[in-house]
């Protein structure tokens, strides 16, 4: 199969479809690979690089598309990358639909087969895809947060960890899966005080074991969700519901009643976002203040790390590419029922009943 590797052009996005390693596995195995030139700047992989690795250097990404029927990306491809897709296409990457009407229906309109990062199963049920970028993100929500507590961000001064004779920030994590059991890690590594609220209790019970008394985890009901949000310093949005756009657990008069220098950092904002008052910003520009609350709800997280990020997510998506590589995008789907819940738009109709339920957009099984 010809594999495609398109520069990523979202704004501030350094991260890379496949690195020259993976390049290699997939080349090893007889298909070729077109990586677009610089398409691994951002994580230190020159063109040599994947020429070495047995890939060609496409001049651009009009010929990546051209040459090629298998597209691996990052993220979702923007309305001058959807303009190149065509029938024979499948196109590979994270989509998040459910908050992206017009991506949905550009897709759709191209008639290739979009499968999507962020619904692909595993066999227990979770979303190995996802799994690693979301340990990306929510390590470094806490470090976003702590910076944006820094005056000079306009947060209120507080240094996440106090020091002794001065108490720690409090920190609230909504949500108990992956995002937020790695912000909890982190924010306990900086000696905050943290409390994380989640609807399950076998999720609360696990993250007890593993946290021990240093964790504070209380079952979520709206008045306990308002009594630690309107204590936090530190508010972490790590809300999934995959495929779906994210509920609004945070209210906008919920947020004009947290402290005046509190931050929010909505890890679900590729989802749409759990708190009302969030809207997606990018790494140049991170945050917006509501009510006195700053917001920190970049699209893109693991971006600002994409050499972590890159060989992390390549971790996981390599034994899926190498899967439609060596089958075909038809058997492969037919073949691995946990690959075809990624299915999300094919032949011009989305194939995916959250997707379909966010957008309004009708679902064709």
């Amino acid at each position: 199969m010809r594999i495609g590797v398109p520069r990523e052009i979202k704004a501030n996005e350094h991260r890379v479809g496949l690195t020259p390693a993976s390049v290699q596995e997939i080349c090893g195995r007889g298909h070729q690979v077109l990586v677009e030139t610089g398409a691994g700047a951002g994580i230190g992989a020159l063109d040599e690089h994947y020429r070495q690795a047995g890939a060609s250097i496409a001049a651009d990404a009009a010929a990546v598309f051209a040459g090629s029927e298998l597209i691996v990306k990052v993220k979702e491809p923007q309305a001058i990358e959807i303009a190149l897709l065509t029938p024979r296409h499948t196109l590979f990457t994270y989509l998040h639909l459910a908050a992206d009407v017009a991506q949905a229906r550009g897709l759709m309109a191209s008639g290739a087969t979009a499968i999507a990062y962020e619904t692909v199963t595993a066999p227990d049920g979770s979303l190995p895809l996802l799994a690693p970028m979301s340990e990306v993100a929510g390590r470094l929500a806490v470090q976003a947060g702590a910076r944006c507590l820094e005056k000079v961000m306009g947060g209120a001064g507080v240094l996440l960890g106090g020091v002794p004779g001065v108490a720690p920030a409090e920190v609230l994590v909504i949500g108990g899966g992956v995002v937020g059991s790695n912000a909890i890690r982190m924010a306990l590594g900086l000696e905050a005080q943290v409390t994380v609220l989640d609807q399950s209790l076998p999720r609360l019970r696990a993250l007890a074991a593993e946290f021990g008394s240093r964790l504070n985890t209380i079952y979520s009901t709206r008045e306990r969700l308002e009594h630690y949000a309107t204590r936090a310093d530190l508010l972490i949005g790590a809300v999934l519901v995959p495929g779906a756009a994210a509920p609004k657990l945070v209210s906008r008069e919920l947020v004009a009643r947290m402290k005046p220098g509190s931050v929010i950092v909505d890890v679900a904002i590729d989802q749409g976002g759990c708190v009302e008052t969030s809207r997606p910003t990018t790494h140049a520009e991170p945050t917006f203040v509501v009510d006195g609350v700053v917001h920190y709800c970049v699209a893109n997280m693991p971006g600002a790390v994409p050499r972590t990020s890159a060989q992390a997510l390549n971790n996981a998506t390599l034994p899926f590419v190498l899967k439609l590589a060596e089958l075909g995008t038809e058997a492969a789907l037919q073949a691995d029922p946990h690959l075809a819940h990624g299915l999300n738009i094919a032949a011009g109709r989305v194939t995916h009943e959250a997707v379909a339920l966010a957008t309004g957009l009708p679902f064709a099984a």
